[in-house]
This record gives C-alpha cells, structure tokens and sequence, in this order.
C-alpha cells in the first residue's frame, strides 16, 4: 500500500526547521570565517549557502506528494543525481554548441531546461503510476538540485577577485541566488515535470504537443531571465542615451551613466525579472491546478454490468 501523506503540521516543521537550522548555521560561519580569516572555512560557507534554500524547497514539495512511490530515496536521488547530470550535460552542450551570439541566451534556455527534463525522464522511468503532481514535486527536486550545484560555482568563482579574495563578493553573491533561487530552475523544472508526467502512461513517458510547446516557453522565460541585465542596459540607452555616450560606444569606451539612467536600469532590471517569475508562477499554478483534477484513486473497484 502507498504511504499516507504528511500531515500539514509535520511538513511545516521539517521545512521551517531545517531552514531556520541551516540560516543559523551559514550566518555563524560567515562571522567566524571573517573574524579567523580561515580559509578551510570557506567550502563550508560555499556548500550552506547554496543548498539551504534548494533543499528546503525541496522538503516543503516533498510533503505535497500524491503517492508513496515518491521516496524520500527518489527525492535524493533527483535532487543531487540529477542535480549534477543536468549540470555535466549543460555544461558540455553549452561549452561546443554556443558561441557569442544575440540568441546565446536562448541557446542556454533550451539547452538547460533540456538537460534537467532529459535527467528528470531518465531517474524517474521506473515509476508505475506517472501521476501529475508527483511529476511537479520530483521536476522542483531536479530543478532546485542544478540550482543548488550551479550556485556553488558562482559562489566559489565569485571569492576571486582582481584584488585577490573577496569573501564579501562570495556572500553577497550567494544572498543574491538564495533569495532568487525560488524563481528559477526549481520552478521552471517543476512546470516542465507536472506536464511530462500528466502527459504519460502509467508505464512510459510521452512526448506531445502540449510538452514539446511547454518545454520551448520554460526556455524562453529562462533565456529572458538570463538576458534580463542586457534587456534593460538596451532599453535604457534607447530610452535616455546622449550622443556623446553614443559616441564613446562606438568608440568602444563605457560611458559613465547619469543618476537617472542608473535608476531607470535598475527599475526595468527588477520589473522585468518580477514579470518573469509571476508568469512562472501564474503558469505553475496552472499546471497544479490541472494535475489537482487528474488525481485519480489508487485502488479501483470493478462494478459489475
């Protein structure tokens, strides 16, 4: 028989503690690594700050689940195995399919989003009872894994600078994806995972039109995500240049921006990455909403004619 499903008190306390247990801890590693100045403290402090919030997502889906045969050993398994497949296999489709392009971004998108739905297929092939929801719970957990693994390297790349070692960079670099991580690959993952398994039979994933169109719009949002900083420096320009920065573009210099312009940059930076995660969002709980209807019961009983 399927296991019975947390109850509501029990989910919020293992989220909520593991959360407010491992912000507690990144802070106390924060100021004991400023005040030694020890860098063996520094893996610690990359590893907290990137998983805390990943991972505390991840519990708070677990206990939405709708069957049994989604595990907390699945759940393990998604989160960090598929975490890194989908990291590898990004990386090295992005290192010889990619080059500097006006659509780069759009390459990363369908090339990320990809790898994640491709890793989320291949580790949960062997699930009997291909259940909607389950699919949002395990596509976040895959989702929220690459999130958590891509967050380490640009924490870690963030600590160097030209001036040498930044521990400040590296901290203020891991707030910034901590607070933002809720809206990105986890979310975008778990709209791919809902409609991949609302898709499929009970024993083998279907490719359909309604997938293969999610799949492109998930990639867009990423590519616009991802091009956010370059939408709004173009924008502002177009809106406020002066001939003279045009001409030091052209000459190849940056121009120093006005107040105004950085205050307009910063406006359409956060609008549009705002945009972006409340159609996510809007979209997710669409997606929710439909495998909410499609939940059909566990046990059937044959009535007689």
């Amino acid at each position: 028989m399927y296991e019975a499903a947390a109850t509501p008190t029990t989910r919020k306390r293992t989220w909520l503690r593991v959360f407010l247990t491992g912000l507690l801890l990144w802070v106390l590693t924060v100021v004991v690594t400023l005040f030694t100045g020890n860098p063996n403290l520094i893996p610690t402090l990359v590893l907290l700050g990137s998983f805390l919030v990943p991972v505390t997502f991840v519990l708070w889906a677990f206990g939405r689940r709708h069957t049994g045969e989604v595990t907390a050993e699945l759940l393990f398994s998604t989160f960090v195995t598929g975490g890194i497949l989908g990291v590898l296999a990004a990386s090295l489709l992005e290192t010889y399919l990619l080059h500097p392009s006006p659509v780069f971004f759009l390459g990363v998108g369908l090339i990320e989003e990809a790898a994640k739905l491709s890793a989320l297929a291949f580790l949960t092939r062997r699930l009997s009872h291909k259940y909607a929801v389950d699919g949002l719970v395990l596509g976040a957990s895959v989702g929220f894994g690459f999130a958590a693994f891509e967050s380490a390297g640009y924490a870690f790349t963030a600590l160097f600078t030209e001036q040498g070692l930044s521990l400040m960079q590296l901290v203020q670099t891991e707030l910034l994806r901590g607070l933002l991580a809720p809206l990105g690959h986890g979310l975008w993952t778990a709209i791919l995972g809902g409609v991949l398994f609302s898709a499929s039979g009970r024993q083998h994933f279907a490719l359909t039109r309604r997938l293969l169109f999610s799949y492109l719009g998930v990639a867009v949002l990423h590519a616009l995500w991802d091009s956010m900083h370059s939408i709004a420096l173009l924008v502002t320009l177009v809106l406020t240049g002066t001939p003279y920065q045009y001409s030091l573009l052209e000459k190849g210099y940056q121009p120093t921006p006005t107040a105004d312009q950085t205050h307009l940059f910063t406006v359409l930076s956060w609008g549009g990455l705002i945009l972006i995660s409340l159609i996510a969002l809007l979209w997710l709980r669409s997606v929710a909403r439909h495998a909410d209807r499609e939940q059909r019961p566990l046990w059937r009983i044959p009535i007689a004619h």
